[in-house]
């Protein structure tokens, strides 16, 4: 659940920073009556509006294999790609 103003860490889209990005896949929205609305799947005509504010990546996770009395160890590392976004709006359309 985000508002406005919220800054998130989201899977990694291909969009520049500082750019403007929509997502019209709402799942549901609290208006500022506290009324809940619940999409089946999504609602009709709600929007978020973010703004890019970096591409980056996660902090290194090792991953350490290892089998006892085999002589097996096996040593990787992963980072995983994010993006950083600022919600700018929340619209609903009212029909």
């Amino acid at each position: 659940m985000v508002s406005v103003g919220d800054k998130i860490k989201i899977e990694k889209i291909d969009t520049a920073d500082k750019k403007e990005v929509v997502f019209d896949e709402v799942l549901l929205v609290v208006d500022d009556k506290e009324e809940v609305k619940i999409g089946a799947p999504f609602i009709k005509g709600a929007k978020v509006k973010a703004k890019v504010l970096a591409q980056d990546k996660a902090k290194k996770i090792i991953i350490f294999k290892y089998k006892a009395k085999k002589r097996y160890q096996k040593k990787t590392g992963h980072r995983q790609p994010y993006t950083e976004i600022e919600i700018t709006g929340i619209l609903l359309s009212t029909s």
